[in-house]
């Protein structure tokens, strides 16, 4: 009997699923939008929420452990810089779980989780970097 055991499996090793949630949580900050299976958005809000929370602290001690989550120091300054002071004054649900229909590979639910007020020049920031130091490249060839 599995009587109060909290959380999915995803069919994982609980390593391969910290290191998931680690990755999806630097990309969800990142972009402030990503598309995943429905189980998998459902189980990363809540680490991205208590994540959010301690960039609302702000304190030294809770950027360090933020760091120790995420392992992305690039990501956790944008988490405590613009996104924690987006949602200063918000107490809580900062993120929404959209159902976006079925992958064509294995029919999986397909979903979108962003933030709620998100920044819609995030998703893609760096692709639009690249593409334009590539034509400013091509253009000084």
């Amino acid at each position: 009997m599995r009587h109060k055991k909290a959380g999915r499996k995803l069919n994982r090793t609980a390593s391969h699923r910290k290191a998931m949630f680690a990755n999806m949580a630097a990309s969800l900050i990142e972009h402030e939008q990503i598309v995943t299976t429905l189980p998998k958005a459902k189980e990363i809000r809540p680490i991205v929420e208590k994540l959010v929370t301690l960039g609302k602290k702000g304190d030294l001690h809770a950027r360090r452990q933020a760091i120790s989550q995420i392992r992305d120091v690039a990501v956790v300054g944008k988490l405590f810089d613009a996104i924690a002071t987006r949602y200063a004054t918000r107490n809580g649900g900062y993120l929404r779980i959209m159902k976006a229909g079925f992958r064509h590979g294995d029919n999986a639910a397909l979903a979108v989780i962003e933030f709620v007020d998100r920044d819609t020049s995030a998703k893609g920031s760096k692709d639009i970097a690249r593409v334009a130091a590539e034509a400013e490249a091509a253009e000084a060839a």
